[in-house]
């Protein structure tokens, strides 16, 4: 089974590009070979989107912001790798 890539793509003008790399290295090292890629594109104005292939799993526009890293990595675990564990970012955030 071929590797799932992680597209992430920013808003350059936006300078939201030193964000985009942040979470290219979180996901490295969480998913550490097991990801093929993860490639940082240039967007459009005010576009920020994380792919995994060609599922969307996050959306500025629609999900309201960015994503927290643990909520992404659990995004990106639950589409291709459920068994994965996350260790600290499976627990329950305080207040749950």
């Amino acid at each position: 089974m071929a590797k799932p890539k992680v597209r992430i793509v920013f808003c350059e003008g936006c300078k939201w590009a030193l964000r985009a790399g942040w979470y290219a290295q979180e996901l490295f090292s969480t998913f550490h070979g097991k990801l093929s890629s993860v490639e940082l594109v240039v967007g459009e104005s005010g576009q920020f989107q994380v792919w995994l292939d060609d599922t969307r799993l996050w959306d500025r526009k629609v999900d309201d912001g960015f994503p927290d890293a643990a909520d992404l990595k659990r995004r990106i675990r639950d589409a291709f790798a459920p068994d994965v564990s996350l260790g600290h970012c499976d627990l329950p955030e305080r207040g749950e």
